[in-house]
């Protein structure tokens, strides 16, 4: 695409023509099947799907783990330091597996040794505990570790243990290793003279995927190529974590020292099963402290007398090792074999996707000729030899300041493209490609960023990038299907309508939800689709509209209130929008199952954790995972009922017969477990296996329904604004983050007129403002003066009520979800971000004190809300709000 170019409709038509050209996907070397197919019988999971997050873990075909499991259901192995028949099978077992790892490696047992270990990074750790390190003393110089920055944290994490022997610890920059000179090996005494040092590079940069030469291993282990200057003997780890994944490795030619691995970066299964390739020639000088199980070959239990085994694999796998993961290593070899015909294969099919996708990236412009990515590389992607299929970026607008990786992730996921964001456990990287100082990581630690977080920008600078990997199992379409989403969210038409992306059975569009058991005809709503558009849906239309009762006639009888219950309706009774002047809540919602439907009232009771029953329950999946619309959007079409005559909940949804639920567990059959929310692990019951059976029919997948302990306090982990003693801390229910959220119908409108757009006969359509607000999932609607005043308040009054402001609420991808429909409109994401400046924000969060219960306090539409504005607000890219990804759920 040309730079600078005038008509966005033609440069996206020239691209469009780019995209029709493919790299021929390969056939691997399983027969004339295509790669579609083996995708279609191996990898069935990844329907509607885009993975490409490879370099983090690559994933494992099915024949796989069916072989494996009937190798494990026809054979008995035991442990295999025992001496019984199965003890031996076990052991001849993972000999055979060790010889076959070396195979894959171009190499044997008269070269190398095979060390299983917990994974890469214990392998490293092994290395840095074992190596032969010489403390400097007074006749001359000692030992050296020497790191290349470019490395993974696991890398640079040995210098610790180097540190406490005295060894002085030299990080490298690659250009200084790109630019040094071939020396002659230096004089001065033998090699048993010679301190030993030890030099660390990656094969692949796990940032960038740049692929560092590995004619430097024999370079460095010659003296020809010195990391810094002194006598000594070189030693080089090659780090092949992330190489050895899409590349072959031949060791017959590139003789490192050390080698670790990690076996799910190739095979997808099993995790947490490593191992560290040890050259023969270099293995006599490891040094074993410790020693556990089978390590021993002779020990005293009341004498220090010691005798190691005279294996060096045996001497340094302490304990029993994972022995049915490194047989499932054998089918996982067989697999890749059978089904790529080999290591070169994969390098050749990922790098021609990875070399496809970033000519593409490279050529996207905004209509001035801005680029719409900042790619980091080291390389012009040219060819495998210097480029592995890993593409580092962030995302820029048409001005060339960067969006936050955390806004671009969650956009990412609203197309069911899963990437990686961050800095990838490679700070050095990150510094270098980024232009991060040293005391800028000093000060985004004080701003509160951590790594793994979603703090993207600090100051308008990035904190990370985006990277997306290709696999073996990776297609074209995947790649298309990327980067239609990237022109969708960043160019489009002129008439303001995002580009169409791949449609519902295409790779990367949003996957289709599974249709409730129902045969009757589906209920509109006066916003549901069209019947031209129903008609492509997976599911049906409910008419979920928010039920609305009024509280007074349906309290406890504690609250000593008599009354009558209003009739549910339609459409939300509320306060007219009409007069600006004064604050008034206009809405009360409580959503008694969190992420499920909202439960609109008038009028409704208020305890210490928010108002009553406000998500006091929430669906988990077999696993006790606690489920959201993110993972389950037709979670939304779950419509929970408080009946607080009756102490009941009523649960409905379309095509299933209501079912109901006490308000309050039995103490005596209660089954308690622990569950998790936002970090904080809280005491639940289960609700028992009938509305198990109920969930589980509906969404088509085993689902159960526990509700939070009522002896159980959740305090707020983190004080807000001012601060409060200890003994008033709030307390909370299964809500993420505070017990209130108020959103500003000022603030929706503004929204709304934002997502306002043109058909093709120039007629001007926006969603309505009663779809809009659902979405934002809060308990108090006001009707405030101008959008976003919220924002400025620090306290709020609501009738007797009062509220502490803890800030603002960031929004995640949740609110592309129609509530009523459970269809997503990745629209409202986008367009809320560019509104606020990247700073996906919407709503306030509330808390209040422990209130005194010994008289009832309510929240009533049309009460007044009389805010308190900050006297002084500070303008941050950090708030403690914001570290937090989720939001009330």
């Amino acid at each position: 695409m040309a730079g600078g170019a005038a008509q966005p409709g033609a440069e996206l038509l020239a691209f469009a023509q780019f995209l029709a050209s493919s790299p021929q996907p390969l056939a691997y070397g399983y027969g004339r099947r295509s790669l579609r197919e083996l995708r279609a019988r191996e990898f069935g999971r990844l329907a509607g799907t885009v993975y490409l997050d490879h370099a983090g873990a690559t994933l494992f075909p099915q024949s796989q783990l069916t072989s494996f499991t009937k190798d494990l259901m026809e054979n008995v192995y035991g442990n295999p330091h025992s001496q019984n028949i199965s003890s031996k099978l076990t052991h001849d077992t993972v000999e055979q597996v060790r010889y076959r790892i070396l195979a894959h490696f171009h190499t044997s047992p008269k070269d190398y040794t095979v060390i299983f270990t917990a994974g890469s990074t214990a392998a490293l750790k092994l290395v840095a505990e074992a190596f032969p390190w010489v403390s400097p003393g007074p006749e001359g110089s000692g030992s050296r570790f020497c790191y290349l920055t470019d490395s993974h944290t696991s890398v640079v994490g040995m210098r610790e243990i180097a540190a406490a022997l005295n060894v002085t610890s030299i990080p490298v920059r690659p250009e200084d290793m790109w630019s040094a000179e071939t020396q002659d090996a230096a004089a001065g005494g033998g090699p048993d003279r010679q301190p030993p040092h030890l030099f660390c590079y990656p094969a692949q940069s796990n940032f960038s995927g740049i692929r560092y030469p590995l004619s430097w291993i024999e370079a460095v282990k010659s003296g020809r190529l010195r990391p810094v200057s002194g006598p000594g003997k070189w030693f080089v780890l090659l780090d092949a974590a992330a190489y050895v994944g899409t590349s072959p490795l031949d060791l017959s030619l590139h003789q490192a020292d050390f080698i670790p691995l990690s076996f799910y970066k190739i095979f997808g299964f099993p995790t947490g099963l490593g191992a560290l390739l040890v050259n023969n020639h270099s293995a006599p000088l490891l040094r074993k402290t410790y020693f556990g199980g089978g390590t021993a070959a002779a020990y005293l239990a009341g004498e220090d007398f010691y005798i190691p085994r005279a294996s060096v694999a045996e001497r340094f796998e302490d304990g029993t090792i994972s022995f049915l993961d490194v047989i499932a290593l054998k089918h996982g070899f067989d697999a890749l074999e059978r089904l790529t015909g080999g290591m070169e294969n994969i390098r050749q099919h990922t790098f021609t996707l990875a070399q496809y996708t970033y000519t593409a990236l490279s050529a996207l412009q905004y209509p001035n000729g801005a680029p719409v990515v900042q790619i980091y590389s080291d390389s012009e992607f040219s060819s495998p030899e210097v480029q592995g299929p890993v593409i580092s970026f962030n995302v820029l607008d048409d001005s060339g300041n960067i969006i936050g990786y955390s806004q671009v992730d969650k956009m990412a996921s609203l197309h069911n493209i899963h990437v990686r964001t961050g800095c990838f456990c490679n700070t050095g990287a990150c510094q270098r490609h980024l232009g991060i100082s040293d005391e800028m990581v000093k000060k985004h630690l004080q701003a509160g960023h951590v790594c793994g977080d979603d703090v993207d920008l600090i100051d308008g600078q990035p904190t990370g990038s985006v990277r997306i990997s290709f696999g073996y199992m990776s297609t074209h379409e995947d790649a298309q299907a990327f980067l239609r989403f990237i022109i969708a969210t960043r160019l489009r038409p002129s008439h303001g309508q995002p580009l169409p992306l791949a449609t519902p059975r295409e790779a990367g569009a949003p996957p289709a939800e599974s249709e409730p058991q129902n045969t009757e005809p589906a209920t509109r709503t006066r916003h549901s689709p069209s019947p031209q558009q129903d008609a492509s849906l997976d599911y049906r239309v409910w008419n979920n509209s928010p039920t609305t009762v009024d509280a007074v006639g349906l309290c406890p009888p504690l609250l000593e209130i008599t009354g009558t219950q209003r009739t549910p309706s339609e459409d939300a009774p509320g306060i007219p929008d009409g007069g600006l002047g004064s604050h008034v809540v206009t809405n009360l919602y409580l959503y008694p199952i969190k992420s499920c439907a909202a439960f609109e009232v008038t009028r409704w009771p208020v305890g210490n954790q928010g108002l009553l029953y406000d998500r006091s329950w929430m669906v988990v999946n077999h696993n006790g995972i606690c489920m959201s619309q993110k993972q389950e959007p037709r979670l939304c079409l779950v419509q929970p009922f408080i009946d607080l005559q009756q102490r009941i909940m009523v649960i409905k949804a379309q095509g299933m017969e209501p079912i109901e639920v006490p308000l309050e567990e039995n103490s005596e059959r209660a089954q308690i477990c622990q569950s998790k929310v936002c970090a904080d692990r809280v005491n639940t019951y289960d609700c028992g296996e009938k509305v198990s059976s109920w969930l589980s029919k509906f969404f088509g997948r085993p689902y159960h329904l526990i509700k939070q302990s009522s002896d159980f306090q959740r305090n707020a982990r983190k004080k807000h604004g001012k601060d409060q003693p200890a003994s008033t801390t709030a307390t909370l229910s299964l809500v993420n983050e505070a017990q209130y959220l108020l959103i500003n119908r000022s603030s929706v409108l503004e929204l709304q007129q934002q997502l306002s757009t043109s058909d093709e006969n120039g007629k001007e359509e926006s969603l309505p403002v009663n779809d809009l607000i659902p979405r934002f999932r809060a308990n108090i609607i006001t009707n405030g003066t101008r959008a976003f005043e919220e924002e400025k308040w620090d306290e709020i009054s609501v009738g007797c009520l009062h509220f502490q402001v803890l800030g603002p609420c960031r929004r995640c991808q949740m609110i592309c979800i129609d509530q009523q429909t459970g269809q997503r409109n990745q629209n409202v994401f986008q367009k809320l971000s560019e509104r606020r400046e990247r700073k996906v924000n919407f709503g306030v969060y509330l808390m209040h004190a422990p209130l005194d219960l010994s008289s009832p306090h309510y929240l009533s539409v049309g009460s007044q809300v009389l805010p308190v504005l900050k006297e002084n607000i500070e303008h941050h890219d950090l708030s403690v709000s914001e570290k937090h990804q989720d939001v009330i759920s």
